[in-house]
Order: structure tokens, then sequence, then C-alpha cells
């Protein structure tokens, strides 16, 4: 009787092992193995870590192994991790079955062998009523959601806990908020001064209480650099939130700045208007804050927020320097427009509430809504869509792990009501959701693809603004994406017919618009896609935004936010409405007290941190596709991304303030903090 061996990997992670029954199934091309239960009475079976062989008997050939369906049938109630499983025919031949998921309760998982398939691939019925059953039930776990009116959706779960076991964390560790950021304050030594709200600090130099002890090369830059204006500009650039300078091509009728205002900073012989004209003058606008209000859940300290608008110079130097800053948007006698030949304290407080609202701003927009929101979009809506066997699943995949996890603990501990933003952070108490509901108006599809992001703000020139490496190593990485995605579509797709015959992609892109973005007439997100090089732009998007623009965003909180003046969470007195009344005790009087000081320390912290086990950009472990070419692809993006890191370390040798947050060596896969 010819027999077929079955060989199962169980992931090596603490708790994914079973002592259940555990039952398997071959289906052939031609006959079906019986239900064979899968024991080997020598030892423990699927213990974590553990690859075990069994024998499957069948009473005669069965063709070619299609799928293999696995069933786990209760005994200790505990789930199974399993990943791999190959099946080696009579005739020797072997045939992998990727399975990298949970086998949870009693419910039967059916696989399809490594490579991937369009759905016009599979001819046979019994092929396409797999695809379409596996559908189906994904479809009833990952249910859509609207957390808040005006969002994209979310996953349909209140809880962490209510997940689907696929998409929730590894192990415990590192999961949860509340712990991690009683960790960082325990780790910096803060426990001491979180009760100490409504105390101001003495001085700048009294913030080093709490810094003294973490400080590294760029933070430390930036506490002794902080003030000056070269610091201020140049965050504009390569700072934790590089995506709101424009280009001013004429000045806005309600920031009237004059020549007179602002000849004594500009270096070049021209005007105003000469300099705008030559490309030299740049803008920063808080329009969006405008509105939003202040935290009041603390009623013991009157928060405030500001919109304000800011006026940046490119000297001779290719220096980006600021040169006037307005803190409402509507001018008038009340509102003053703060110059550097002001008096000092004057000036600095100005720029402290442009370094303010830009730490709103880049919080609640840049990371919230545009890297973490949208990745989730996209997960939920490929799980909907994609069946494992598509490659667009197997391709995105790596680049949603943890991310519908890390967002529903956000919203169980951290942006809901009485969550961790609500203790520090001036947007909190409600301003946080109205922030997102308002940006979600210019969250459109092109805005997600980076070299139209950067063109659209005017800033897309390297001769113009040679020191940009947010912009020249995002490119770089970008175009390392695309050419790796194009390697992998062309495999696939032989043809724009090919994308346009793919129910599944265009149902994928569909839900992500229809639903994920709830068709809000802004937003502009494909319901379809017709060419390849469509699906190209579409899937680098994806996978750019999950990783790339997370972790330039994220990863460097701590350098630059740390210090404390330089990235207020919050301000406790109004923005100074005539000139000539501040002095340092306005100014500390102003800034976040010593409680809220040590929140946000010790929130930037936690969310800077990479994971113990974190896979970072081009890792895939996990070997979901079986086809040499492919393969072939993702070792030539390694190549090329090890290529970019080798660039970057270079630049970046021997300078005081390195930039470091799209080198590839940093990026995880994901978003998954």
């Amino acid at each position: 009787m010819p027999s077929y061996t079955v060989t199962i990997t169980t992931w090596n992670q603490w708790f994914s092992g079973t002592d259940d029954y555990i039952y398997i199934t071959l289906v052939g091309t031609e006959h079906s193995s019986q239900k064979t239960l899968l024991n080997n009475p020598q030892g423990n079976d699927f213990d974590s870590g553990s690859i075990g062989s069994y024998d499957v008997t069948v009473e005669q050939n069965l063709g070619d192994i299609l799928l293999v369906k696995l069933e786990k049938r209760h005994q200790m109630r505990d789930d199974w991790n399993c990943r791999y499983i190959t099946v080696t025919t009579p005739s020797g031949e072997n045939v992998d079955f990727p399975c990298f998921r949970w086998l949870v309760d009693e419910k039967e998982v059916v696989l399809r062998d490594g490579r991937a398939r369009l759905p016009q691939d599979d001819k046979t019925s019994l092929m396409k009523e797999q695809r379409q059953k596996e559908l189906e039930n994904r479809r009833k776990m990952y249910r859509w959601t609207e957390w808040q009116p005006g969002f994209p959706m979310s996953i349909d779960a209140k809880k962490y806990k209510d997940l689907p076991r696929d998409v929730q964390f590894d192990s415990d560790k590192g999961i949860d908020f509340n712990l991690n950021f009683a960790n960082a304050i325990q780790n910096l030594f803060l426990n001491h001064l979180l009760d100490m709200s409504q105390v101001s600090w003495d001085d700048f130099d009294d913030f080093q209480k709490i810094f003294v002890t973490i400080k590294n090369t760029n933070s430390e830059y930036v506490m002794n650099n902080w003030k000056e204006d070269f610091l201020f500009g140049y965050q504009f650039l390569n700072g934790c939130n590089p995506v709101v300078m424009k280009k001013c091509t004429i000045l806005p009728t309600k920031f009237p700045v004059t020549n007179e205002m602002v000849s004594g900073s500009l270096e070049r012989a021209m005007t105003l208007e000469e300099e705008i004209k030559a490309g030299n003058i740049y803008i920063v606008d808080y329009e969006v804050l405008e509105g939003i209000p202040p935290n009041a859940t603390d009623p013991s300290t009157q928060q405030y927020l500001a919109a304000p608008i800011g006026l940046l110079y490119k000297n001779t130097l290719n220096n980006i320097q600021p040169i006037a800053i307005q803190l409402g948007q509507t001018p008038g006698k009340d509102n003053p427009i703060f110059l550097p030949t002001d008096d000092g304290y004057d000036w600095l407080l100005a720029k402290i509430w442009v370094r303010s609202s830009d730490f709103q701003y880049h919080q609640t927009i840049t990371h919230l809504l545009r890297t973490h929101l949208m990745s989730e979009v996209f997960g939920i809506a490929m799980y909907r869509q994609l069946p494992a066997v598509h490659p667009a699943y197997k391709l995105l995949i790596p680049h949603v792990r943890f991310t519908i996890a890390i967002n529903t603990k956000a919203r169980e501990q951290l942006i809901c009501e009485g969550g961790i933003f609500d203790k520090a952070n001036a947007t909190g108490g409600g301003g946080h959701v109205q922030l997102v509901q308002k940006a979600m108006k210019n969250l459109t599809f092109r805005s997600l693809c980076f070299p139209d992001m950067i063109k659209s703000r005017g800033v897309d020139s390297k001769e113009e603004l040679p020191t940009y490496f947010y912009r020249d190593d995002g490119y770089k990485v970008w175009e390392a994406i695309k050419s790796f995605v194009t390697d992998v579509v062309h495999i696939y797709y032989t043809s724009d017919e090919m994308v346009q015959g793919d129910d599944e992609i265009q149902a994928f892109v569909k839900d992500v618009c229809i639903s994920g973005m709830q068709d809000f007439d802004y937003c502009e997100f494909p319901k379809s896609l017709k060419t390849r090089e469509e699906l190209i732009e579409y899937l680098t998007v994806v996978i750019f935004t999950a990783s790339a623009q997370h972790a330039s965003v994220n990863f460097g909180q701590f350098d630059w936010c740390s210090w404390i003046p330089n990235a207020p969470p919050t301000m406790r007195r109004p923005p100074p409405n005539q000139k000539g009344v501040v002095d340092l005790k306005y100014i500390m009087e102003s800034l976040p007290d010593r409680g809220r000081s040590c929140w946000h320390l010790g929130a930037v912290w936690a969310l800077s941190q990479f994971q113990d086990n974190e896979l970072y950009l081009g890792m895939y472990p996990d070997e979901r596709f079986t086809e040499k070419p492919v393969q072939e692809a993702m070792e030539k993006f390694r190549t090329k991304l090890a290529e970019i890191t080798s660039i970057i370390m270079k630049r970046n040798e021997g300078k005081a303030l390195p930039y470091h947050n799209m080198s590839p060596d940093k990026i995880p896969n994901s978003v998954a903090v």
C-alpha cells in the first residue's frame, strides 16, 4: 500500500505547541486519504519548535497532492501554530505546504502548496471552491467597523483579545501600552516626578533632571542646539515630521509678511518678493489645528493649542532658517508676526509654539493617521479579499504583521478616552479625534505615493535642498521596493489584461476605497486597476507606507522629542498676543509641568524602541513563496537594500547629526509599535 510521509514544523515561540489531537487529510487529483490521527508514541508530537514526521498510508496512489486539511480536536484546549508541512510522495517528491497560522478551537484549516496562483489559474471546481470558502471564512473574522465618525475604518474588535488569533502578537511581551509605559518610567527613573503636575520647571537646564540618564548622540545634540535657528529649520527636512514644509510661491494674505520685516534676514541682496521668485522661501502652515479644542481633561491645568504659520528662508549656506512666525491664522494687532530681530525670549517662545504645533501634527496626522490607520485599512482588505495562495497576499502579509494588533491596543489604551494620550498631549481629550477627521480631507492615494508627495510640496530638487536626507533616502528605498514589486508582479502577470481579469485583486482595491476609506469624495483612492504599472504602484504604496514611511516618522521620536522644550506636548499659557511681554518665567509657565514632561518622555522613549524580534525590510523568514524566481527577486531586493544602507552609513560618517531614519537596516517591515 502506498505511503506518504508528512513532516510538520511547529513554531518555536513559547506556547505555540499543543497537546490536542491533530488530524490530517491529503487531497490529490485522483483520490483523498482518510482522516488520519498524527501520533508519535515515543514523545510529545507538537511541542514548540518541534519537527515531526508521520506516515499516512493509503489504499491507492492519490495523484498530485492538491490540498492538505488539518483539524485539531480538543484534549487540552490549547491553540497550535503550525508553520510548515512537507508531504513526501511514494515516488520521493517533496511538496511544500506553507501554513504560518494558528489552529484554534476545532476549525479545519485547508492548505494549498506553496506556489502562488491567481484566481484565473485555478481551473477545477475544487480549487475555485477552496479559494472562495477561505475568503468567506475570513470575511466573517475580519469585519469593518468605524471607531470614530470620519475615520478610516478599522477592525471590528472592541478589545485586543477579540482579534483573530493570526493577527495577535507572538507573545504577551511588549504589547501592553500601560505596561510598556510603566517600564519606561522605571527605566528612566521618573517615578518621583510623575505626580508633580502643575509644578513648573525652574529654567531650561532644569529639564536635564529627566534627560541626563538617557541622552544619545542626536538627542544630546538637540539639547545643546535647540534654540538655534538652523536646527529649528533643519527639523523640517530631517526631523520627526519632515512632510509639512512647502515651497512658497506666493505669500498668503492671512500672513502679511513684508520685505521691511525680514530684510535683515535675507542674504542675497534681494527683496522678499525676489527671493520667493528665486525659490528660496518656504512655508509651514498648521491651519488644520485651527478650531481644535485643547485638552480639558484636567480641570486644574488649562492647556492651549495654536495654529501657527512660519516663513522659512534658504540662506547662502543652504540652511533652512525661520524668518517670520505668526501664531494664529487671522492677522491683526493681537496676532503679531514675530521676527528674529525681536527680543530673544519673544522669538524663542514663537519657535517653541511652532515646535509644539508640529508635534501635534506629527503624532496625530503624520504618524497615527497616515501610517498606522492606513496600514490597518490595507491589512483588513487584504485578509478579506486575497486568499493565502494569491501572490499579492504572500507579498503583503509581512508588511501588515502586528499592525491590526498594535492599533487595537492603541484604541484600547493609548488614544481612547482616559488613555495615555490624554495625560500629556494638548490634543488629548478628543482634540486628536477632530484633528484626524479634518486631516482625512487631504488624505488622497496620490499623497501616499512618496515621489508625488515630495513633488507636490515643491521640495523635489536636490540642487535646491541638498541636505534633505529624508527625501533622498526615501527615493532610494521607494525605488528599491518598487523594483522588487515589479519583479514579483511580472512573474505572475504577463499582461495588463491579467490584472483586469484578477477578480480578487480588484476586490482588494475596491474594498480599500469603498469600505476602508468609506468612499469619501475627497479620498481619490482607485476602485480598480487596469495595468500592471498601476498594480505595481499600488502594492509599492502599501509596502512603503507600512515600512519606510512609518520608520521615518516613528523611530526618531526620542531623538527629537525627548528634550521637552524642542517638542512640547502641551502648552499651559496661551500664545502671546503682543511683543515685549515674554521672559524666562513666562516660557517656563507655558511649557509642560514636571508631571506631563515625564509622561511625554516615557511615551516617546517607549515608542522609539525596536522590538526584540524585529523583522527589517527585506527579511522574510516565513517562506510563503516557494518559486525560485521570487526567491531570486527577494535576494536581489536584499542586495539593493544593503547597498542603500552602506551609502547612508558612509554619508553619516563624521556628522554631528546623522540621519538614519530611512536606512533599510532600521526600517521594520511593518507598523508594529
